[in-house]
């Protein structure tokens, strides 16, 4: 072969291997419970232990618990399941129940780590989402690939990737992975972004549409709302027996009606917040 050639061809082979993204890394797959995506490198990050409560301790969102739970249940047995929504209000529980629920099913199934992987996507990183089903779409485990807060904004076009994954592409979700994302909006975007667009698009109601059909790629739809004064008596009252924290009910609750005047809300959040103020008061860890 020309010596020429030879040197070109080489330097071709040399400039694909910087091309191409590298290995995996840290990406044993069976190995632990959860891991985190990240885009740039194209890697998995084991977490060896997830920052998550017991399921029996999210109060006031039974209906919420137990659709999420049969639907994943249904997908670690290898059955149809729905991609899941959960949109409503801040820091009513939505992300806590997705990981409780994640955990709860692995263990009846003999985990962990068990034969559910919940995979943690940050938002921006979505354009990256087939890279990471394509790593994963092989293995014989299952996946719980999991966004937090996620949304759009403006002429953010992230959003047609996901689309594209969950239901339009080619190839499609793979069988043993399931999406489950966390939005404090129902279609994943501003009320006065879709007004802008039905005001200046040319064709309104198919600009609208190509963006809020993204939330009709969710088989469920679970909505969250700030809980009731008595409901949120329950949080705080389970809370506090489940760590053993010696207060008496009526105590606990006035302290309890007083913290959440100053949040300006009743939530599972600011629940959780207040039951740290009390241990830290009583000098108790809560583990």
């Amino acid at each position: 072969m020309d010596q020429d050639l030879k040197v070109t061809l080489s330097r071709i082979a040399a400039a694909l291997d910087r091309l191409a993204p590298p290995a995996p890394a840290g990406a044993d797959l069976a190995a632990t419970e959860a891991y985190v995506w990240h885009a740039a490198g194209h890697r998995l990050e084991a977490i060896p232990k997830v920052n998550r409560v017991a399921l029996e301790l999210l109060k006031g969102v039974d209906r919420q618990k137990e659709t999420l739970l049969e639907n994943t249940r249904r997908f670690a047995r290898g059955l149809p399941a729905n991609n899941a929504l959960l949109w409503g209000s801040r820091g009513t529980g939505k992300s806590s129940i997705v990981k409780a629920v994640h955990a709860h099913v692995n263990r009846e199934l003999g985990g962990p780590p068990g034969p559910l992987a919940l995979i943690e996507i940050h938002r921006e990183d979505i354009p990256s989402l087939p890279s990471l089903l394509s790593m994963v779409r092989s293995s014989a485990r299952r996946f719980v690939v999991f966004c937090d807060d996620l949304s759009f904004d403006g002429q953010d076009a992230a959003y047609k990737s996901l689309k594209a994954v969950l239901e339009g592409g080619i190839e499609g979700r793979p069988d043993n992975v399931v999406f489950y994302a966390t939005s404090n909006r129902r279609h994943l975007m501003p009320r006065d972004m879709i007004e802008n667009e039905r005001s200046t698009a040319i064709n309104p109601s198919e600009t609208v549409e190509e963006k809020v059909s993204l939330s009709d790629r969710f088989g469920l739809w679970l909505g969250f709302h700030n809980a009731d004064q008595d409901t949120f008596f329950a949080m705080i009252e389970g809370y506090a027996r489940h760590y053993g924290l010696d207060v008496s009910s009526e105590t606990l609750r006035k302290q309890a009606v007083e913290w959440s005047v100053t949040r300006g809300a009743r939530s599972g959040r600011v629940a959780w917040q207040f039951i740290q103020e009390v241990a830290g008061q009583l000098g108790r860890k809560l583990e």
